[in-house]
């Protein structure tokens, strides 16, 4: 009862300085100030200040926003640990994925053997060649 009643007083004292304003002729400024004023108004009208009041003295909210706190708080602290790792998924396991199979001898990736010793690995156009020769190229 009582945050209405100072709501109300604020917007009644609010539209008495607006049309202070719009009497001397800053009519912008009048209509700034009359729609600041008429917000706390509003708000007693359509019950969100009696909800407010009730919320802010509700130890249960409180509780609510302890947990919501708590929430965000591992949410991001997650997001932060993750970013951190690199963005790398965690496994069942908790070990690492490896590249190669523990039981291999080598890695599955090398290089290929060199064909020719005077070019670089990768560079066997001996193919290209016939094919070049083969039209007289």
């Amino acid at each position: 009862m009582l945050a209405e009643t100072i709501c109300s007083a604020a917007a009644v004292a609010g539209l008495g300085i607006a049309g202070i304003t719009a009497f001397r002729k800053r009519f912008l400024a009048a209509c700034r100030i009359a729609a600041y004023s008429l917000v706390p108004l509003g708000l007693v009208m359509t019950g969100a200040v009696e909800w407010i009041a009730g919320t802010a003295f509700s130890p249960v909210a409180w509780a609510g926003f302890g947990v919501l706190g708590g929430a965000w708080l591992l949410f991001s602290s997650t997001r932060a640990v993750e970013r951190r790792r690199g963005g790398r998924k965690e496994t069942t396991g908790g070990a690492e994925p490896r590249a190669v199979a523990p039981a291999a001898s080598s890695p599955s990736r090398g290089a290929a053997p060199n064909p020719k010793a005077g070019q670089p690995a990768g560079e066997d156009f001996s193919d290209i060649e016939a094919i070049l020769k083969k039209h007289g190229i």
